[in-house]
């Protein structure tokens, strides 16, 4: 499943002009056919090599490399941009995604499915870039939040559908890697074929993590949590559902309940951190999704209706996690520093995403599956006592300094749509504690 940030404002209530569709639907075409790609990627490796016997700590590992290969990709996409546009860049990815898939269809082996996850991760990394800078050259500050919204629900029904292709074959055979390579390489069509003129190219900017961290403690914290919760669910949740004891079917329901959790929490929630202290909801969510897993590490064996909603209400309230953190950011910024600040934390999220996998991996192994919720329950509940401690020491910020929420899926699933920057840890940074 992709890593994939994108932040939206929540007053995107509305519709978006027809002369900006017009000239954005064979982008969104194209993404919503990549996400059913991509979307069916995640899910069928994670289960694949449960069938195949890989052990856990070995399965994570694999999945982890995607998060390294797209944190090299944010690197290198944005230098290519530069250099010859963003339609080459674009379909020169998305072809070497589409062959790295075959590959791993091709050699089911441990060392083969690492390194093409790996430039899987890479090559997303940049097609996203692509995508949402693209977006923003078409969009306007009236219609922005509008078109960004737009964008993200292509991209959630895309992942959410994709789930259930795995019903159309059997996972043991080449056929469904054949299937996402074929629809990677589709979703080139209606974006190569666009005769719509394409952005301008722009140079990256630089920010400094030492001044964000100090800027916004708890917003920093709850961004690498964060990543570390969505990478588990996405790339170990297939994984924990199968040695579960549930078959196919069930795998894709789990996930697909997942991530529409996910889409249903994130307005609902976002609008209550605009109207009550962000660090409380923070802390809310998070313990609420801790009593959740907790509840199923407890209970272990219950119908599978009951798991099945109390697994879409984790990941409901946990995967808000990361909008809430940035919007808690934002509030502390001005308005200049905010796109080199998320693209900060698009850094920190990812490099936190690449740990997760492997630690579930471990210590499945070690305990079972009851560790994968055992250790939700552990991140979220650290992060609500943080949250707390962090409210002792600050004043909340004043209901009129407050920004709009933004809505933003780390997942791995959307990247940074306000514009994308480069990130350093050098002492040539913007942001100012």
């Amino acid at each position: 499943m992709p890593l994939h940030i994108c932040a939206l404002p929540a007053q995107t209530v509305g519709a978006v002009p027809l002369n900006t569709i017009a000239t954005t639907w064979p982008l969104l075409l194209g993404m919503g056919v990549l996400m059913l790609g991509a979307g069916l990627q995640g899910t069928l490796l994670g289960l694949r090599a449960t069938l195949e016997g890989f052990p856990p700590p070995v399965t994570g590992v694999i999945m982890s490399c995607y998060y390294v290969g797209y944190l090299l990709g944010t690197a290198a996409a944005p230098r290519l941009l530069l250099r010859v546009g963003h339609i080459r860049v674009f379909a020169t990815l998305a072809a070497i995604a589409s062959a790295s898939i075959l590959v791993q269809g091709s050699f089911v082996n441990p060392l083969t499915w690492g390194a093409m996850r790996l430039v899987s991760g890479l090559c997303f990394a940049g097609i996203y870039i692509v995508a949402e800078s693209w977006l923003n050259d078409r969009a306007s500050r009236a219609n922005r939040g509008r078109l960004l919204a737009l964008y993200m629900l292509v991209l959630y029904v895309g992942l959410g559908a994709a789930q259930f292709l795995l019903l159309l074959s059997n996972p043991l055979t080449p056929t469904p890697f054949m299937l996402i390579s074929v629809l990677i390489s589709l979703a080139m069509v209606p974006i190569v074929v666009s005769a719509q003129p394409i952005p301008e190219r722009a140079v990256p900017r630089k920010v400094r993590y030492r001044e964000l961290y100090r800027n916004s403690p708890l917003g920093v914290v709850a961004v690498s949590v964060s990543g570390l919760i969505s990478a588990i669910i996405f790339s170990m949740g297939p994984v924990y559902a199968r040695l579960s004891g549930l078959a196919t079917s069930g795998v894709a329901t789990f996930m697909a309940l997942s991530i529409c959790a996910a889409v249903v929490s994130q307005y609902p929630v976002g609008r209550l951190s605009d109207r009550i202290d962000r660090r409380t909801v923070i802390a809310g969510v998070c313990t609420l999704a801790t009593l959740v897993a907790g509840t199923i590490v407890a209970f272990g064996a219950m119908p599978r209706v009951v798991f099945l909603t109390l697994a879409a209400l984790f990941s409901g309230f946990a995967l808000t996690l990361y909008s809430l953190a940035v919007s808690h950011v934002n509030d502390k910024l001005e308005p200049a520093q905010m796109v080199a600040a998320s693209s900060a934390l698009l850094r920190l999220n990812g490099a936190a995403a690449a740990i997760g996998p492997v630690l579930v991996g471990s210590l499945i192994a070690a305990f079972g599956p009851r560790a994968y919720f055992a250790t939700l329950a552990l991140l979220t509940g650290t992060l609500t006592l943080y949250d707390l401690w962090r409210k002792s020491r600050r004043r909340p910020v004043p209901r009129g300094q407050k920004g709009p929420f933004i809505s933003a899926q780390p997942q791995g699933m959307t990247s940074q749509v306000v514009g994308y920057t480069g990130v350093d840890d050098s002492d040539s940074g913007e942001l100012d504690g």
